[in-house]
């Protein structure tokens, strides 16, 4: 293999989705380079980045341990990753039963998690005109969906499989974002949802996973 690296993964300082591929990177013990893309240069859209992802977000990976093979959609990238690599289940879920809990959680976060937060945070930070009433749905769905996790963590210590599983890594960044700015350093989460709260702090105090924000922190700075 003539790349330093076993995988490249395109991504973003401050976007959440491309931190979840880097965790679960982390994690399997992969060496890997990020590029990090400039939004505000647009790179995203560029000719170059195109054609690895038509979509023009992050992430992408190239893995060059199966010939350069290209891969786009974060919670796709870690099915892929499990799939192929994963032969030990460290991460990923065995029965059949288990698999289809994993990938509903997958789902769940991909049009429950990411786009409820995301909007929460646009509304309320970015959109030019301020939408009160947008802000106050997003807001709402945000704690929903946290009510949600908590609902289910109280009962159980991890979401698939009584282990960490890319079920849970693929909410790490999100509500490591909600937690800090989308809902702010001031709102309860402690108190409001302890399940989540716990959980949370738990994966983020993984080595694999911490030294990756430790990293994150670093380049933030």
């Amino acid at each position: 293999m003539s790349h330093g690296k076993q995988f490249t993964l395109y991504t973003h300082l401050g976007g959440p989705n491309g931190w979840k591929v880097a965790f679960l990177l982390s994690e399997l013990g992969f060496t890997y380079e990020s590029i990090y893309l400039d939004f505000n240069k647009q790179e995203q859209k560029s000719p170059e980045f195109l054609k690895l992802n038509p979509n023009g977000r992050i992430p992408a990976i190239i893995d060059h341990l199966n010939n350069d093979f290209v891969l786009w959609e974060s919670n796709a990238i870690l099915l892929y990753l499990v799939e192929r690599y994963d032969k030990e289940h460290k991460f990923s879920a065995v029965t059949d039963a288990e698999k289809a809990f994993q990938n509903q959680w997958l789902f769940f976060q991909a049009s429950g998690q990411g786009p409820y937060f995301g909007q929460y945070f646009w509304f309320t930070f970015y959109h030019p005109e301020k939408v009160r009433s947008a802000v106050e749905r997003y807001k709402k769905e945000t704690e929903r969906v946290l009510s949600v996790l908590n609902d289910v963590l109280s009962k159980q210590e991890w979401l698939v499989g009584n282990k960490v599983t890319i079920a849970d890594i693929s909410f790490i960044s999100w509500n490591n974002g909600a937690f800090a700015a989308i809902l702010g350093p001031e709102f309860p989460i402690a108190e409001k949802f302890p399940s989540v709260y716990k959980w949370h702090n738990a994966l983020i105090s993984r080595p694999a996973i911490k030294s990756v924000l430790d990293e994150k922190a670093a380049l933030s700075k």
